[in-house]
């Protein structure tokens, strides 16, 4: 387990303190399999250990659309488990586009500014045209990809640093 550092930027309270917006619901249309994705995965250290106090934050431009009732719209945020696990619905995306299933943000302790990085799924036609996923060593880009795991499921590991460290972004 890692040790509490000074640029300890969420605290150990994140949990309780942001669960306003974790488990906020999901409207009607997107309970089912067929409208929705699963996305699963674990926050894993430098030092491969799981990473049971991060907030992982998704931001879908599916959602954003399709949400307009929700507080935020195509916005989760999902605390870790103990075994660094994290589980969320969001909307299905239109195929072949080659954009990102979700926009993803990581809190965690250790971080002094929280990190950028993005999900697409490995069924997506549109993969080798994604302007995104292009900025990205091609070595590394099945680090970005969502592995089906079951009908409407995907799995995606986040690493926050080592061998197989996810690419992160910065957004200017």
């Amino acid at each position: 387990m890692s040790k509490i550092t000074t640029s300890q930027t969420i605290g150990p309270f994140s949990h309780e303190a942001w669960q306003w917006l974790v488990d906020t619901g999901l409207p009607g249309n997107l309970k089912t399999a067929e409208n929705s994705i699963q996305l699963s995965g674990c926050i894993y250290d430098g030092d491969g250990n799981p990473i049971n106090d991060a907030q992982i934050e998704a931001w879908t431009p599916e959602g954003a659309g399709l949400e307009t009732e929700q507080l935020i719209p195509g916005l989760r945020r999902m605390p870790s488990g103990d075994g660094g696990e994290f589980s969320m619905r969001v909307p299905a995306p239109q195929a072949g586009r080659g954009e990102p299933l979700a926009y993803i943000t990581v809190f965690a302790r250790g971080l002094v500014k929280h990190q950028f990085t993005a999900v697409f799924l490995e069924d997506d036609a549109g993969l080798a045209q994604s302007t995104i996923l292009n900025q990205v060593p091609e070595a590394r880009r099945a680090l970005l990809v969502a592995r089906r795991s079951g009908d409407g499921a995907y799995r995606w590991d986040i690493r926050m640093q080592g061998e197989n460290e996810t690419p992160f972004f910065d957004y200017v």
